[in-house]
């Protein structure tokens, strides 16, 4: 079905000739907004208001609204590529705080937002040229709530040779 813009899409707006991601809060917007800036670097506040603001996330500019919670926000999540175990680790700790772990790296922050924290080695461990061992490494993810980079190569490993370990 086609649906205009203005007929109740309320998970982006279009901003300055790009899209820019909108989340929408009951009335915890400037709240969410110092949680997220103090856990992404390159982030900041630009301005916050009583309804409406906007904030950077490492780079990205977010709209934020307090709407009230007669129209709650559904459907968007955001995924955080990080480089390795460290930075899984940092962002899957800080997120999770006041929030709810959910599977295979997802999780429920304190705002109910949805993220999935995804270290780099995850896609090259599910694409491996070795079926055995990208199906291995697949199960294993489906094991775990935090993705644990060790354990995903211990079961690809254990499923036979391949692509070494970087």
């Amino acid at each position: 079905m086609n649906r205009r813009p203005d007929a109740g899409l309320h998970a982006m707006t279009i901003a300055s000739g790009h899209i820019q991601p909108c989340l929408w809060f009951d009335d915890r917007l400037e709240e969410a907004a110092r949680f997220y800036t103090a856990i992404f670097p390159n982030s900041s506040i630009a301005h916050l208001g009583p309804l409406a603001g906007e904030f950077i996330l490492d780079g990205l500019t977010f709209r934020g609204v307090n709407g009230g919670p007669d129209l709650p926000f559904h459907g968007s999540a955001f995924a955080i590529n990080c480089r390795d175990q460290s930075e899984v680790d940092y962002y899957w700790d800080s997120l999770a705080d006041g929030g709810e772990e959910s599977v295979c790296g997802w999780l429920t922050d304190r705002f109910g937002l949805s993220w999935q924290v995804v270290p780099a080695r995850l896609h090259e461990l599910l694409t491996d040229p070795s079926p055995a061992r990208a199906t291995a490494a697949s199960r294993a993810l489906l094991g775990m709530r935090r993705i644990v980079v060790a354990d995903l190569e211990a079961a690809a490993d254990a499923a036979g040779p391949g692509v070494a370990s970087r």
